[in-house]
């Protein structure tokens, strides 16, 4: 090959080095800026609902609240914490939460491990049961009997007991199990271990992952509900939850609200309005106050919750 069509190959192979370059810088700038406008997007509305919590509330119905708050205040989370009832409801939130995480994921992993075996005969009509309870519900009248006739109504353990088994988690955590090699479970066995010494030192230690995820799904179900409460126990103001309790405000920011358009727009209408707090407000401060207690326990769970989705990975 001469000198010529050597040089002529070396300036393709550059061309060509350069081309891939400049695509690949092309291609990073726009997908970097793709990426940045995603996040934008996904993330201006909460940050949003905390600028408007922290803006004076008839200031916020103007609008043009969009990045800072235009008259700061704390009216908002004074009228959250004003009634002193939040603090007792923020306690029975946490103790349902935590009490329903923990006997849900102890129940549904007992019941998992005992429907993956095998050599369970009663495996299969049992498992097509619990199956068959995610499509078919009584409705609200016949369960509303059945917790009063279990002695529920009034009773802190209406928050507990009915929310200790889904059948949906079930189906995740025999799954997960279904992926862990059967030689651990027979070397255990051959060792002298019972069945429950085997779930609590093998199942239990090699399902963190799936746990973790469970254990999120359910905390964040348990921490947001607030149906139970006003169906079973809104006649004990002990027993109220941190969500209807909140909800309660917003009921009653909402019909102040309405009161007050209806008066008119007299002098002390505008004065009892300047100071009162609006239902976008309230619904603001509310948002972020029912929020914070999950974001604070998500990031200790991200990691075991992006492995547990990925259940069945690797099979013996």
């Amino acid at each position: 090959m001469s000198n010529i069509e050597k040089q002529l190959q070396q300036k393709s192979l550059n061309f060509q080095y350069s081309k891939t370059r400049i695509l690949n810088t092309v291609f990073h700038v726009v997908n970097v800026t793709i990426m940045i406008i995603i996040s934008i997007v996904t993330l201006y509305p909460f940050w949003n609902t905390i600028v408007v919590s922290f803006n004076q509330a008839t200031d916020t119905l103007k609008g043009g609240i969009y990045f800072w708050p235009r008259i700061w205040t704390l009216q908002n989370y004074n009228a959250v914490f004003f009634t002193g009832t939040v603090f007792n409801a923020f306690l029975i939130s946490v103790s349902r939460t935590v009490l329903s995480v923990i006997t849900n994921l102890l129940l549904t992993t007992m019941v998992a491990y005992a429907l993956s075996r095998k050599e369970y005969i009663f495996r299969k009509p049992i498992t097509t049961i619990l199956i068959a309870s995610m499509y078919v519900n009584a409705g609200i009248i016949p369960i509303y009997f059945l917790i009063k006739s279990l002695g529920l109504i009034n009773n802190f353990l209406v928050y507990v007991i009915p929310t200790m088994f889904y059948a949906f988690n079930f189906i995740v955590i025999r799954t997960y199990i279904h992926t862990i090699p059967e030689s651990f479970m027979e070397s255990a066995r051959m060792d002298g271990a019972g069945e429950f010494r085997i779930l609590f030192k093998i199942i239990f230690p090699l399902c963190k992952p799936v746990m973790a995820t469970i254990a999120l799904f359910v905390a964040v179900g348990a921490w947001n509900m607030w149906f139970d409460t006003f169906l079973y126990a809104s006649s004990k103001q002990y027993l109220s939850t941190l969500q209807y309790e909140l909800m309660k405000m917003l009921g009653a920011s909402m019909a102040q609200s309405r009161s007050a358009a209806d008066i008119g727009a007299s002098g002390m209408a505008r004065d009892a309005a300047a100071s009162m707090v609006t239902p976008v407000a309230i619904r603001a401060a509310i948002t972020v106050v029912a929020a914070v207690p999950i974001l604070v326990v998500y990031p200790f769970l991200q990691k075991h919750f992006v492995q547990g989705l990925n259940v069945g990975g690797v099979k013996e």
